[in-house]
């Protein structure tokens, strides 16, 4: 039992590491890309995406790619020493405010750690760190992140989607699920998933 728990964790930890991390050129004749979007359409490890833009992307999904389970969670979920993903964009002044705040699994501590750009929206960032101390003001919850890049400093307004990481599988996927993943475009214009983060329960990951 124990040996497939490290495994389950040690799969959760690759999949979020690609995920969650900057995008990383390589030397082979596919573009690395996210996707992001709702299901409209299933068909044999095919999946149509209907994108935040309006436009529908097919993807070719494998069954042996990893499937992890986006499950709602709260701002009371997250404590000091917790290892978090924090996708955020710029204030007046200089500070950041959460777009929403992923919960890692404590197998995933580590995973792709720092403060790098991002591309939710063209000036986000993403901070994978641990959480150091939560204020509480007026515009929400200040938290302060430590990674090895030094420590950035987070507003967490009280509407934003807290979300948590669990391993998951193909019966996540469902017309409708909201999806988020890292995707190759082959130079034929064939995209294909290497893993893919499904809202359970209606949840919109928020990476």
């Amino acid at each position: 039992m124990r040996t497939t728990r490290r495994r389950v964790g040690m799969a959760l930890v690759a999949a979020t590491w690609l995920a969650l991390g900057p995008s990383v050129v390589v030397a082979q004749p596919l573009s690395p890309l996210r996707v992001r979007g709702v299901i409209e359409k299933i068909d044999e490890g095919v999946l149509t995406i209907r994108t935040r833009d309006g436009q529908s992307v097919v993807i070719q999904v494998s069954h042996n790619r990893s499937m992890i389970a986006v499950t709602r969670a709260s701002l009371a979920d997250i404590k000091p020493g917790m290892y978090v993903g924090v996708p955020a964009v710029p204030q007046p002044g200089g500070v950041l405010k959460a777009r929403g705040v992923v919960l890692f699994p404590e197998a995933g501590r580590g995973a792709n750690e720092g403060h790098y750009p991002w591309d939710l929206t063209a000036d986000s960032m993403m901070t994978n760190a641990t959480v150091v101390s939560m204020v509480s003001q007026a515009s929400g919850q200040l938290l302060t992140l430590k990674h090895k890049d030094g420590e950035t400093r987070i507003v967490v307004p009280s509407d934003a989607p807290i979300v948590a990481l669990l391993p998951g599988d193909w019966t996540l996927i469902a017309v409708g699920a909201a999806v988020f993943g890292p995707a190759r475009q082959s130079a034929d214009g064939t995209i294909s998933a290497q893993r893919l983060m499904i809202g359970k329960d209606g949840v919109v990951p928020p990476m």
